[in-house]
């Protein structure tokens, strides 16, 4: 699988592309990208390490090393996924892998949000509802895919596969308006910025006792 690095940018409304399974509870940050990879000086390399561990192990029977040629976008995952350290170089990893959008049953707080500030929506379903839509992706793994934060539903390109999905409002607001980018914000409001640090007196005609 080839890394790819197009970051979301603005709205993100929606998400289309291949979607993959991956089995599992509890899936902690160290198992995404592994701690030795943490020394890196920029997130630039880390698609290629993610789960490194898991698919060395595992190999063909990881899903992560299984259909090269497609380039998946959307990843189902099971309870707590994301969980442990709250290393930000987990959603960096599965964002440079290519992923940009997550659906599971639950997620780690500090996972959630770290993917949020990313543009990456976490959005969750039922236990039930979370395997059917794995084991239907698993059985599809060139079947087109659609999750749309305005109508709240995950489904097939060809509207054969449909199931609801759930997101907290304040995360679909922030997403589908495009306010997720704290970057962008600031450098959108430099001028509002500008005036607002002359007026600060800690950085303004400071004096000494």
């Amino acid at each position: 699988m080839e890394t790819i690095s197009v970051f979301p940018k603005g709205l993100v409304q929606t998400v289309q592309g291949s979607a993959i399974a991956l089995r599992g509870d509890d899936i902690d940050t160290d198992r995404i990208i592994p701690a030795r990879y943490l020394k890196c000086v920029t997130f630039e390399h880390l698609g290629g390490h993610v789960f490194a561990d898991d698919r060395k192990e595992l190999r063909d029977k990881h899903p992560f090393n299984n259909n090269k040629s497609l380039t998946y976008s959307i990843l189902i995952v099971n309870g707590n996924f994301g969980c442990g350290s709250s290393r930000e170089h987990a959603p960096q990893a599965l964002m440079r892998w290519g992923i940009r959008a997550i659906i599971g049953e639950s997620f780690a707080e500090i996972f959630y949000g770290n993917c949020l500030a990313l543009g990456i929506p976490c959005v969750t379903s039922a236990s039930e509802t979370i395997k059917q839509i794995q084991e239907t992706v698993e059985l599809n793994p060139f079947q087109e895919w659609k999750l749309d934060l305005c109508k709240k539903n995950f489904k097939s390109k060809d509207d054969i596969y449909f199931w609801p999905i759930n997101i907290e409002d304040s995360s679909r607001e922030m997403l589908i308006e495009g306010n997720w980018d704290a970057t962008a914000k600031l450098v959108a409001n430099k001028g509002i910025l500008k005036e607002k640090l002359k007026k600060l007196p800690y950085l303004n005609n400071f004096k000494s006792i």
